[in-house]
């Protein structure tokens, strides 16, 4: 089934060329059954890669999916601004409305403490809204961090040095559906200089870890009933988006490790290699089918208590 987006957006035309089932708005219009409404709050100065990332893994399911893409008011990227205008909201304009679920992407401002980013206020704001407005958040990377920090008092603690490059992971809890068709070992990449400790996510009953890497430590948090969902590592990346990352930092000058588990032998110029893509196609499948089994038909009745 297919992901129903704006017609003009430009992840519409890439995602067809890869054979992802997209539905044109005005098509879904005419269809007689109420998709799974996802808002996406993109984070990322990447707005139409990161959103075609998103879109790619929301496509691949049996599910119709209404994909609402959000942005901060209080600070947006300089550029971008008539994507944004064409195809973006705010959280005033939708704070009234209920969804099945939202996606709250990384960003790259973790030098910074929580209450020094410039949308941070507003933030918290949309992930307290969430609590009556959405059935289950899922947030990504330091929107992971930050919504454990918000909702739990879970600190981030600085590395020593930067986690880069793609790693093994393991499942600690097959009972849970999030996990539901995991390899014993899956592979997913990792680009962050801050991290979580297992003793502060433990200290909360509510929370459960789910998958683990002995290289880099936590990757897939949940609460009991599923509300809340946060994934450290980038399942949705691309192919090519370490070696960016990669070509970036290097052109910036300063010694630079190459990401790990990522170049064939190690090597930038013999290419990349991709072992994530069937992990984050699951991942995401496996939580749009936990929402559409558990959401209400009725949005409405999505106002709960957390």
């Amino acid at each position: 089934m297919p992901v129903k987006i704006p017609d003009a957006l430009p992840a519409a035309q890439v995602l067809a060329e890869e054979n992802i089932f997209v539905i044109p708005e005005n098509r879904a219009l005419h269809q007689d059954i109420r998709p799974l409404r996802i808002a996406i709050l993109n984070l990322m100065p990447t707005k139409v890669v990161t959103e075609t990332q998103l879109l790619r893994l929301l496509g691949n399911t049996p599910l119709q999916i209404e994909a609402v893409l959000l942005c901060t008011a209080t600070y947006q990227p300089g550029h971008f601004v008539e994507h944004l205008q064409a195809f973006y909201r705010t959280f005033d304009t939708v704070k009234h409305e209920c969804f099945d679920g939202l996606i709250i992407t990384g960003a790259p401002v973790e030098h910074m403490d929580f209450e020094e980013v410039h949308y941070w206020e507003e933030l918290t704001e949309i992930l307290d809204w969430a609590q009556t407005h959405v059935f289950s958040t899922f947030l990504i990377c330091w929107a992971a961090q930050g919504g454990l920090y918000h909702y739990y008092g879970v600190p981030k603690y600085q590395l020593e040095k930067k986690v880069f490059g793609v790693f093994p992971h393991r499942v600690l809890n097959r009972s849970n559906m999030l996990v539901r068709g995991f390899d014993d070992v899956f592979y997913a990449p990792h680009s962050v200089n801050t991290g979580i400790k297992y003793e502060d996510v433990e200290a909360h009953p509510d929370l459960e870890i789910l998958c683990d890497s002995p290289e880099v430590g936590i990757y897939l948090v949940a609460s009991h009933k599923g509300r809340r969902v946060f994934v450290m590592g980038h399942s949705e990346y691309d192919a090519d988006t370490l070696d960016i990352e990669y070509w970036r930092d290097v052109h910036k000058g300063g010694a630079v490790r190459i990401p790990m588990n990522y170049y064939v032998d190690d090597d930038p110029d013999k290419g990349f290699k991709v072992s994530w893509r069937g992990h984050g196609h699951l991942l995401f499948s496996n939580w749009l089918n936990f929402v559409y089994q558990e959401t209400p038909y009725d949005l409405c009745q999505v106002f709960m208590p957390s």
